[in-house]
């Protein structure tokens, strides 16, 4: 038997804050080396207000995968299907290189996994196989 996934992601991650830090620096500099406007300089900011207010709230997104059944996290949402209910698992490589989760459940129903409660894929297909379950993958999918 398998041991049981738990994987949890932070938006306080060490990525998203140098990433905003970078974002930030840039524009300081801009103004400090340029003598930037500051409508631009608000403007050029503006994209970052999302990203400051997950590092703020600190947002979890995670997925459980146990002997029976799969459930996930992400914000608000929430779910979770039994393992004997899938079909297969679709997981599809996009043109950006993201990986995207669709779960087929043997009703004909199809459940989107969100994108920020995924682990990384490779590790998430051979924990998936070894559990069982059907993994197909599709690179570069048009949908």
């Amino acid at each position: 038997m398998t041991e049981p996934l738990r994987y949890v992601r932070h938006a306080r991650s060490p990525r998203n804050l140098a990433l905003l830090a970078a974002i930030w620096a840039g524009l300081v500099a801009a103004v400090v080396l340029f003598d930037a406007a500051w409508w631009l300089i608000a403007l050029f900011a503006l994209p970052t207000l999302p990203l400051l207010f997950e590092i703020l709230s600190d947002r979890r997104a995670g997925l459980d995968l146990d002997a029976t059944r799969l459930s996930w996290f992400s914000g608000r949402l929430d779910g979770a299907v039994a393992l004997d209910e899938i079909a297969q698992v679709r997981l599809d490589t996009r043109w950006d290189f993201t990986v995207r989760a669709t779960l087929y459940l043997h009703s004909g129903k199809q459940v989107r996994l969100p994108q920020e409660c995924l682990p990384p894929h490779r590790r998430f297909e051979e924990i998936l196989t070894a559990r069982g379950l059907v993994v197909v993958r599709h690179h570069f999918a048009g949908r």
